[in-house]
């Protein structure tokens, strides 16, 4: 079983940042890969970025160059540095876990006005 907690959501002035926190508790060092997702009301929950263990990250076409993901993995802690946000990129953001099957957590949200 894992365990994700997130945090750092808030509001933010378009072109402003954020830095979300997801930090793991349980089985964490079976766990594959760590990610990020998020949802708007009436859509699908779409990838952002996940960190496969040892592969480079991958990132969604329209963050690219603008949101960061990174691991620490002596705090079981994934990070997702987001710069220059805009309007669209406001949704509830998501922490995704792989370890046999999907854990998540409880989603924090990102408010980002124009």
């Amino acid at each position: 079983q894992v365990q994700l907690v997130e945090s750092g959501g808030g509001w933010v002035q378009t072109g402003g940042s954020l830095r979300l926190s997801c930090a793991a508790s349980g089985s964490i060092f079976s766990i594959t890969a760590m990610g990020w997702y998020r949802q708007v009301p009436g859509k699908q929950r779409d990838l952002v970025a996940i960190k496969v263990t040892g592969s480079s990250p991958k990132y969604a076409d329209s963050v690219k160059g603008r949101f960061t993901i990174s691991r620490d993995y002596a705090k079981n802690t994934v990070y997702l540095q987001m710069n220059s946000l805009k309007p669209e990129d406001t949704a509830v953001y998501y922490c995704n876990a792989i370890y046999n099957k999907d854990y998540w957590g409880q989603g924090t949200q990102v408010t980002v006005s124009s």
